[in-house]
């Protein structure tokens, strides 16, 4: 079959591709090679950037978002005996919102379904052909075993750090670089209502902790481990009483339920050059993974995302070029701005080191939260630089 533009990977940012090129009118085939029901279910990140719901609201897929999601005006840092507001909305004129992936991937499902845009679920053996031409293609085989190819004009991987497609970009010309981090974090999600009105990013002696929610009802958490922990090791009260003793604060108490989900998340930064090669584009984890202490991962798919749709709106229906031919280091300025912002809040609130590296992080942290500069800063990261490029401001 033929279309105009073949999306590998259904994540938030080949959807959300498919709908900014759909309503430009611009025909476009999504494969993916787990079931529609497992990408709905992957429980990731939870805060989305202003810019973020902005370009959602824009591609006619916020609707729900804009009923449920929680707006919040910044973040709590604390250390022992301390708890600091910083107050995002004052610092920056910007909000962030809660609101989990999960529920995300759900509506851009939705809006692709209601479009009748094709898409192909579980499809094995996804490879890319011929992407130095002017008619890449991609082939697999779908869900009943039947061998397929789809011809198109623009191959888009945002198929994440194990897909297919960045490995079609030449060894020669492909550069990858990446930091390991020596710690992991233990993830919970727990049927019990938030403890606190917005996230709690705790340094601890025991390691870093945080606070987050998904709803009224239901909250997220996590805890700084290390990478060989065995998730069997960590029973619920072990793992509510490690929770209390991280983020214990005098005249604060942390509610405890029944845990829903748990797992352990290696930490690692993660990025390949060039973002595009021939009529290959790079979106999303196939170029570049954060660790999630900046809540930078999905927010830098979408941003890609932004970038990368009225680029290949611009080639497909216009015929120009240079948007696309700017496309990759467009993007890359806002990827290593929020690569290094991550590196930083994780740096600054994990133990990795002794007790000389401890006095310096609490050092950080008193001069973020106590100087307003430094605040606004950290405030301008977080709730997001501009969407087109993060070297513009801030």
């Amino acid at each position: 079959m033929r279309t105009r533009v073949a999306i590998i990977g259904s994540g938030p940012a080949g959807l959300l591709l498919s709908q900014l090129l759909d309503l430009a009118g611009i025909e476009s085939v999504i494969v993916e090679r787990q079931s529609a029901d497992h990408v709905k279910s992957r429980i990731r990140a939870g805060i989305l950037e202003s810019a973020s719901v902005d370009l959602l609201r824009r591609a006619g897929a916020a609707d729900r978002l804009d009923r449920a999601a929680i707006e919040h005006r910044g973040i709590y840092l604390q250390w022992p005996g301390r708890r600091q507001h910083l107050d995002f909305t004052e610092l920056t004129g910007q909000a962030v919102y809660v609101y989990g992936q999960t529920e995300l991937t759900a509506d851009l499902m939705a809006v692709r379904e209601e479009a009748g845009q094709l898409a192909f679920y579980e499809a094995t053996d996804v490879a890319v052909h011929d992407v130095d031409t002017d008619r890449p293609s991609i082939t697999f085989f779908d869900a009943t075993g039947a061998a397929r190819r789809v011809e198109a004009e623009v191959v888009v991987g945002c198929d994440g750090y194990h897909g297919p497609s960045k490995q079609a970009i030449p060894a020669g010309l492909r550069q990858t670089v990446e930091r390991a981090y020596p710690f992991a974090w233990l993830g919970v999600l727990a049927q019990v209502p938030p403890s606190t009105d917005e996230l709690i990013y705790a340094w601890h002696p025991n390691g870093f902790a945080l606070h987050s929610m998904r709803s009224e009802q239901v909250s997220r958490f996590y805890l700084q481990v290390d990478p060989s922990e065995r998730i069997e090791d960590w029973s619920d009260d072990r793992i509510w009483d490690e929770l209390s003793a991280r983020l214990a604060l005098d005249g604060w108490t942390l509610r405890t339920g029944p845990i829903l989900e748990k797992s352990v998340l290696p930490m690692r930064s993660f990025v390949t050059t060039p973002m595009r090669h021939g009529r290959l584009f790079l979106a999303g984890d196939a170029a570049h993974i954060v660790p999630p202490t900046g809540a930078k991962g999905l927010n830098l798919a979408i941003a890609d995302v932004a970038v990368l749709a009225p680029a290949l709106t611009a080639l497909l229906r216009d015929g120009s070029t240079e948007p696309a031919d700017a496309y990759s280091e467009t993007a890359l300025r806002r990827v290593w701005r929020s690569t290094h912002f991550s590196w930083w809040m994780t740096t600054m609130l994990h133990r990795h080191g002794d007790d000389f590296d401890a006095k310096l992080q609490l050092s950080q942290l008193r001069r973020v939260v106590d100087s307003p500069s430094a605040a606004r800063e950290l405030a301008e990261n977080y709730a997001g630089l501009p969407i087109a490029g993060g070297e513009d401001r801030g």
